[in-house]
């Protein structure tokens, strides 16, 4: 049977030459962000205090100056179009047109969306979308839930939308919003609302079609037009009908500038126009029905228990609703399912399969236009007030060069809707599976001139484009390259030479004293430890064991890719030996006594105070454990091949010798060799330190009863086992990593282990779990992961999903338990998902981890 979704992947050209131009299934997605506002680039303050700087408050009054937010959005591949859906339930002050959460500095855990919605379905050509809302009947609690969290400590838990009551005896609606292409510039659209209550009760539906504001920045700037011609909302080009002849409502959306700022407004009817005429009945619209945002209002009284469908069609003509429209819902749905099946392997369950499906539909939703021209940011626009002076030394000054306009795979559509470097190669490894020219269209991008410093550095993400991200890009780019089919040598030959820029970027820029032992800062683990890596006292200097592991990781991934490419260039052969050379003198460094501890048998960084003394921060964390991610079991025979070519990679140290029981001998070559390989493995098998019924815990819990502290200047730093959310205020108090399970380097972690299962085979056996007297494979042990990492979304034997925790409604409630959230990360002890609700990004991991059980399986299906 032909699978007509794969068809359209499988013919999309250069993304990297335009996302429509590479395929006109792109040209409209997902690409429409949850949050606008409370983001960097929306910020024109002096002290850079984003959240404050534009509040949810303004959201609805103000015109964003770079990228626009809404309810279930679709937009164009520039952002021009833009279309979504708005809500009124007659006891709310707003319209309900986005999603309300808390700031980083409301939230008693930082930043924290405050609403449940889901992304149920999702192909990679926009095909076919679905996205599902629970709206309450009661008036929405903004002050309540601002309050309540306010008035809790660190120590206590989120006051939740459903802590409320809004939901009580079920008063509330369901809406789903379901897209379907008929072709690439013809989206047929259906609205479903199920009233749950016990009530009739009434909801307005208002769908919104608008401009982006591209005008009010330049003098001159030409302004587009909506208006109405007969009954749809017509752009000159494209047009919105609505079934049924709804009324039309027309305002600007131009900042209200008497509202906000006390001062009158450029135009008549600003943003805010349609907002305040449904709920307050002014004169807000316009009445000669022609504006840059529109909207259809429909009117609804929902019975209990019905069902009631609203149809719209946005194409370049009116087509109507007739027998066509419902055939194209049905076959994008169809082959949708076809799609899915394909990825599905043999005898995977029906409840994996849809942790794999909402996984993935997540990732393709996180697909988000993203705009930023950090020139242009820090200078101020010509047709605007400046912004103040001391913005132009401020947040990402050193980047003038960025200037960004595509569509970029978000970590959460809510909460961090902006690219992060290392979440990109994760999104990159999972997207792989779906739409392969995409993943590798991420991984290049930022690499591309207009992202990548011209001194190699890769930026990290809005809040600091100079903060460092673990260097993961090489690993991802060779998975990417893998799971592709080892095909596309243009795409490895060309991320292969951006990314030997950046890694020449970390040797003369993180490598302070020389000695190939590395700094880095943040990377990602700031909360980990006792110190804010990225901040240390004066005089201090701090050696990482994560760092340096990190750049062994590195260079061993861009050896792999350079003999990979010279096996049909020869030319680089050269670079080849030089990422051997250069791996053989971080494996030495890291090697000696500098940071392992013989006595802990672990890794740990080591802080340099002003006098040269060096202090082990003796924190059982995953920064210890990242070492083995850069350790390689090789045949006896090969590693004497390799070591040929080195200067520097020494001889076989007998503790680096393995036995397979069967005379066969292995090599551990790496940051960790084979001994401490085998002194590591326990502390992380150990369920009473690293591993959890869910996989791998990121501090160890041997921190409950043996907390670590260190003097500082001033203060003493400490750590204690946090197996939720952290109770420090570190890094702004949202890096909440001090415990929980997290996926990327659970990920990692699995996928070594196949890397040793590779070579070793089941000849090689290790305990696990700690204490048992249960002897495993390295695959046997990954496979066990996998199941545990996977377990967090299944439903056990008592109903219950881990990743749900105690929420009786998300747990049983047929309406909601079958919804999945992909949670920024888990608690380690019992699973709950915690952080970002929406962070499919990484934690859609898992799907990766349906779609490819392990290396293994790819591998044979290559041969």
């Amino acid at each position: 049977m032909s699978n007509p979704e794969r068809e359209r992947i499988d013919a999309v050209g250069k993304p990297e030459d335009g996302l429509a131009q590479a395929s006109p299934w792109y040209r409209w997605g997902p690409y429409l962000s949850e949050r606008a506002w409370g983001t960097v680039r929306e910020d024109y303050s002096d002290g850079g205090a984003a959240w404050e700087a534009f509040p949810h408050d303004h959201a609805r009054s103000r015109a964003y100056r770079w990228s626009e937010d809404g309810l279930a959005g679709l937009c164009d591949a520039e952002q021009r179009l833009c279309f979504a859906l708005a809500f009124w339930n007659e006891r709310d002050p707003i319209l309900k047109e986005r999603i309300f959460g808390l700031t980083g500095n409301e939230g008693n855990h930082g930043e924290d969306a405050k609403e449940y919605w889901w992304y149920l379905d999702a192909t990679p050509s926009h095909s076919r979308l679905k996205w599902r809302y629970h709206y309450p009947q009661a008036a929405f609690p903004y002050d309540d839930l601002v309050a309540e969290n306010r008035r809790r400590g660190r120590e206590e838990p989120e006051y939740e939308l459903l802590d409320t009551g809004v939901f009580d005896d079920d008063r509330y609606f369901v809406i789903e919003a379901e897209y379907a292409k008929a072709d690439p510039d013809d989206v047929c659209i259906v609205v479903r609302i199920t009233n749950v209550g016990p009530e009739t009760a009434p909801l307005h539906v208002l769908p919104t079609l608008w401009f982006r504001n591209t005008w009010s920045w330049e003098p001159g700037a030409q302004r587009p037009r909506l208006s109405k011609r007969g009954d749809a909302i017509s752009t000159g080009e494209m047009v919105l009908q609505a079934e049924g002849q709804p009324p039309q409502l027309y305002c600007d959306n131009d900042t209200n500038a008497e509202r906000l700022f006390g001062v009158p407004s450029t135009v008549t009817y600003p943003k805010d126009g349609i907002n305040d005429h449904v709920v307050h009945g002014a004169p807000t619209v316009n009445p000669a029905t022609e504006g840059t945002k529109a909207a259809f209002w429909y009117r609804l009284s929902v019975a209990p228990g019905e069902i009631v469908e609203l149809r719209l069609r946005l194409a370049p003509e009116e087509r109507g609703f007739g027998k066509a429209f419902q055939q194209t819902l049905r076959q994008r749905e169809a082959e949708a399912d076809r799609f899915y099946a394909a990825l599905t392997p043999e005898g995977t369950s029906a409840e994996d399969a849809m942790i794999m499906r909402q996984g993935f539909a997540g990732m393709i939703w996180g697909k988000q236009y993203y705009h930023y021209d950090v020139a242009r940011w820090l200078a101020g626009d010509p047709a605007q007030p400046p912004p103040p002076p001391g913005r132009r030394q401020g947040r990402n000054a050193g980047w003038r060069h960025l200037d960004a306009s595509d569509v970029m795979s978000m970590p959460d559509p809510w909460e961090y809707p902006w690219f992060a470097a290392w979440d990109s190669a994760f999104h990159a490894v999972a997207l792989a599976h779906l739409d392969p020219a995409f993943a590798k269209y991420q991984l290049l991008l930022l690499c591309r001139e207009w992202f990548q410093h011209p001194n190699g550095a890769i930026p990290a993400y809005e809040w600091a484009f100079e903060d460092l991200n673990p260097p993961v890009q090489a690993w991802a780019a060779l998975q990417v390259y893998e799971i592709d089919g080892r095909r596309d040598r243009e795409f490895l030959h060309r991320i292969f030479s951006k990314l030997v820029l950046n890694f020449t970027w970390w040797v003369n820029r993180e490598d302070a004293e020389g000695n190939n032992l590395f700094e880095g800062g943040f990377l990602g683990l700031d909360n980990i430890g006792p110190i804010d890596r990225s901040h240390l006292p004066p005089g201090y200097s701090l050696e990482q064991s994560d760092a340096t592991a990190w750049m062994a990781f590195y260079c061993l991934n861009l050896l792999e890719m350079a003999r990979e490419l010279a096996a049909h260039e020869p030319a680089l052969n050269d670079l080849v030996v030089k990422f051997l050379e250069h791996f053989a003198l971080i494996t030495e460094a890291m090697g000696g006594q500098e940071l392992w501890d013989e006595e802990d048998s672990f890794y740990y960084d080591k802080l340099r105070g002003p006098d040269g003394e060096a202090t082990p921060l003796r924190v059982r964390s995953m920064v210890g454990i990242i070492p083995l991610f850069a350790t390689k079991a090789l045949r006896e025979e090969d590693f004497q091949a390799v070591r040929r070519l080195s200067k520097h990679l020494a001889d076989i140290p007998e503790e680096h010798i393995v036995h397979d029981g069967t005379g066969g001998r292995f090599v551990g070559v790496g940051v960790a060799g084979a001994g401490r390989v085998r002194r590591i493995l326990p502390h992380l098998f150990d369920e009473d330190s690293f591993l959890s019924p869910y996989g791998l815990r990121a501090l160890s819990r041997w921190h409950a009863e043996h907390p670590f502290s260190v003097e500082l200047p001033g203060y003493t730093a400490s750590v204690g086992y946090e197996p939720a959310e952290s109770t420090t205020g570190m890094f702004g108090g949202n890096s909440n990593w001090r415990g929980p399970l997290w996926m990327p380097l659970n990920y990692l972690v699995l996928r070594t282990l196949e890397d040793y299962d590779a070579n070793l085979g089941e000849g090689v056996k290790i305990e696990y779990p700690t204490g048992s007297g249960q002897l495993r494979c390295a695959r046997e042990i990954a496979e066990d992961l996998r199941q545990r990492m996977l377990s967090l979304y299944r439903r056990g034997e008592d109903g219950r999903r881990p990743a749900y925790g105690w929420v009786d409604k998300l747990q049983h409630d047929p309406h909601w338990r079958d919804n999945l959230m992909f949670f920024e990360y888990f608690h380690a002890d019992n699973g709950a998902g915690l952080g970002a609700t929406h962070q499919t990004g990484w934690t859609g991991l898992l799907a990766e981890l349906v779609a490819r059980p392990s290396d293994r399986t790819l591998r044979e299906a290559r041969r």
